[in-house]
């Protein structure tokens, strides 16, 4: 399995050296140049593993230059010990039809850990059969959630250096003091005074910077990265669509006799392209459900085939999908074009300089028969976590209510009824406040008598992860401009 950059189809390179280096040189993304399939005896065999046999079988037909027992090492590390009862991605049945895909019971309560546990023995495995020998630097730009899983997933790993940068004021109090009190001696957390996007650009501008790369390297070091741009990070999102399919095997063929749908809630487009690739891989999901929040940028692109990130940027209840400019859909335009790099380059190089691009019509039909786009404001967010707890008795954060608010717009204007997959990312007990005031309660100041209020009122337990946060040490309180990251980055580093 070799893989190119979606803008510019000579670098063809294997898996190792994909993860590695994160990023291609001239700033594409990397993506396989072929999808595996899985036959029906495949899904059959699949049905009867566990999730660490899953994850090994699967990240086997993408990581080719893996061995059977590299794979072995990275799944069980990652996968076995980490998550709530040995099981990262549970399915929960809200009714007949509506399953809830649990992601958020491994060690920082969001679904960023399903790959951020795996991700270090990927990159480190890599960077040995790179074999050259350097520090790897992890540069982070996090919306709230894929910081502190890269933090938790990197800390003490030999040979890295990992930095997170966050808007200041643009994630929630508890994932903030997540990624605050830290452990570890190679980590480091900066806010920037600017939005996630403001966060993205910066380390993607570091990354393709020359200047700094050959500074990194004088000095022993090379950037990588723990973002979803990194294909060691969105590979193993794949796995736990592929395993929501065959724990669904379990309802009867009756029941999938005419597929599923995915709902995701998105905003960086990494998610919702993992269930993409699971789609393409043979797991019978026939519509993918995007569902944005006030913030809806995609949701608008799906629609209409514009991409215009010149627009309000909204600070939301649901910060981790605050964003306006969605890397992963890169991969997606590569994908739909035929692997076209020169035209996926001139949209980017036009999102860059324009803030916009068009696709064409050929693209935008693709896209809408394997897409719904849909979006929900704030009241319809706080509405969607009171009626589904009253209902159901289930507590969901606001991403998640974002996901089953667009859904439920889906299913009221097209008549779908099939069986649905939605794909729940983070904790309640990351965002208690706001989960709290859309019950009808009174908040409390502090965040942690918030989560106790919301424990007692719903008779729900607080997660270990969010309850360990009360004695914490703050370690981290710096805040830089955005113009400045990368001065940031090489002060950290003692390098002149």
């Amino acid at each position: 399995m070799l893989y190119n950059s979606t803008r510019d189809n000579a670098q063809s390179v294997e898996a190792a050296y994909a993860i590695a280096h994160g990023i291609s040189k001239e700033g594409g993304l990397f993506v396989p140049q072929t999808v595996p399939t899985l036959t029906k005896e495949d899904f059959l065999a699949l049905k009867n593993m566990s999730y660490v046999e899953r994850a090994k079988y699967i990240l086997g037909l993408f990581l080719t230059d893996f061995s059977e027992e590299e794979l072995d090492y990275c799944a069980k590390g990652a996968y076995l010990g980490s998550f709530d009862n040995d099981l990262p991605a549970p399915l929960k049945a809200l009714d007949d039809k509506v399953n809830i895909l649990e992601l958020w019971h491994g060690p920082t309560c969001a679904f960023k850990d399903l790959a951020l546990q795996i991700l270090p023995y990927l990159l480190t495995t890599s960077s040995k059969k790179v074999g050259d020998g350097k520090k790897t630097v992890i540069l982070v730009a996090t919306s709230g959630d894929t910081g502190k899983a890269a933090l938790e997933g990197f800390k003490d790993v030999e040979g890295t250096e990992i930095m997170v940068f966050y808007p200041n004021d643009g994630v929630s109090a508890m994932q903030q003091l997540q990624m605050n009190t830290q452990k570890g001696k190679n980590v480091y957390v900066c806010a920037i005074n600017g939005n996630f996007d403001d966060a993205q650009t910066g380390v993607k501008t570091i990354f393709t910077n020359d200047d700094i790369k050959a500074l990194l390297s004088e000095n022993n070091m090379e950037f990588s990265s723990a973002n979803s741009i990194n294909w060691g990070r969105l590979a193993p999102q794949i796995i736990y669509y592929i395993s929501s399919y065959c724990d669904l095997m379990d309802k009867g063929e009756d029941y999938l006799k005419d597929g599923f749908n995915v709902v995701v809630p998105t905003g960086n487009f990494g998610n919702i392209l993992a269930a993409y690739y699971a789609r393409q891989m043979g797991a019978p999901i026939a519509k993918l459900i995007c569902a944005s929040n006030s913030n809806n940028v995609l949701s608008d692109f799906l629609k209409t085939g514009t991409y215009n990130r010149n627009r309000d940027f909204y600070t939301t209840i649901s910060p981790s999908m605050d964003i306006l400019i969605s890397s992963n859909l890169e991969r997606m335009l590569y994908e739909l074009t035929g692997h076209n790099d020169k035209q996926v380059a001139a949209w980017q190089d036009a999102l860059k300089n324009e803030g916009e691009y068009t696709v064409s019509e050929d693209v935008l039909a693709k896209l809408k028969d394997i897409f719904f786009g849909g979006f929900c404001s704030e009241a319809e967010t706080a509405a969607t976590i009171k009626n589904v707890f009253e209902e159901y008795g289930y507590l969901i954060d606001t991403h998640t209510a974002v996901a089953v608010s667009v859904y439920n717009d889906y299913k009221q204007e097209t008549g779908d009824c099939r069986p649905t997959v939605i794909a729940s990312t983070a904790s309640p007990y990351k965002f208690a406040n706001s989960v709290l005031e859309a019950l009808g309660q009174t908040v409390p100041v502090n965040e942690f008598d918030a989560a106790e209020k919301l424990s007692t009122a719903t008779k729900t337990n607080i997660p270990a992860p969010i309850a360990a946060l009360k004695t914490s040490e703050v370690r981290f309180n710096n805040v830089c401009e955005k113009d400045d990251m990368n001065k940031v980055v090489l002060n950290h580093l003692g390098i002149k």
